[in-house]
């Protein structure tokens, strides 16, 4: 797993090209980062850089989170994640990572947490066709069967059924970016990223 940065969605624009085409683009305010914790393969049988973003009042973390951080010195995070590596000696606890650590043109992977859309019906969330809309139907949006008769007697499990929609981590790939601001930490991508502005990202380059 390559290492990563943590941002937030800023939310979406759009910008011209030098042909003059429209490009659908998402703004994101990624890191600065700090790299909190090294874990070498002697000590913790695994590979693996912690990295902290967005600072918060200590207030709104507990006694082993501060601890954990202040052993470096570090001011109190809101978000610790961690990013498996294949070596560990080029990365020290304390350093800063930017959105220099990417360039125009790279790809990206960003993983987050989709859009929370409540309790939805079939139609909305497994995109079921509807019944007869005529006036006898009486079935216009109902499941209809839902199992098997009298033999097994019960509905199996994973039916697709109404139910919770959204909310959920996905990644979306090849992401491409367009233009970086390294004075106030922004990457601008083309496309679209999940979730609403403010959500919380998972940038990492492809490879």
């Amino acid at each position: 797993m390559s290492v990563g940065i943590l941002g937030k969605k800023v939310g979406m624009t759009q910008i011209f090209d030098s042909s003059g085409l429209v490009i659908p683009v998402t703004i994101i305010k990624a890191g600065p980062c700090l790299i909190t914790q090294v874990k070498h393969q002697q000590k913790h049988n695994y590979q693996a850089i912690q990295i902290g973003f967005g600072e918060t009042h200590e207030k709104y973390l507990n006694q082993p989170e501060l601890g954990h951080l202040k052993k470096i010195g570090a001011p109190p995070l809101k978000y610790l994640k961690e990013f498996k590596i294949k070596t560990s000696e080029s990365y020290k606890e304390g350093e800063i990572l930017t959105v220099d650590n990417f360039h125009i043109g790279e790809f990206l992977n960003i993983s987050a947490n989709t859009i929370g859309k409540g309790f939805s019906g079939y139609q909305k969330r497994h995109n079921f066709s509807r019944g007869p809309m005529s006036h006898g139907s009486k079935n216009h949006r109902q499941p209809g069967s839902i199992g098997p008769g009298t033999s097994p007697g019960r509905v199996f499990p994973g039916k697709r059924m109404a139910g919770h929609l959204g909310n959920k981590q996905t990644t979306i790939k090849n992401l491409e970016i367009i233009h970086i601001n390294s004075n106030d930490n922004l990457l601008i991508v083309k496309g679209s990223v999940p979730g609403k502005p403010g959500n919380l990202l998972v940038i990492k380059a492809q490879g």
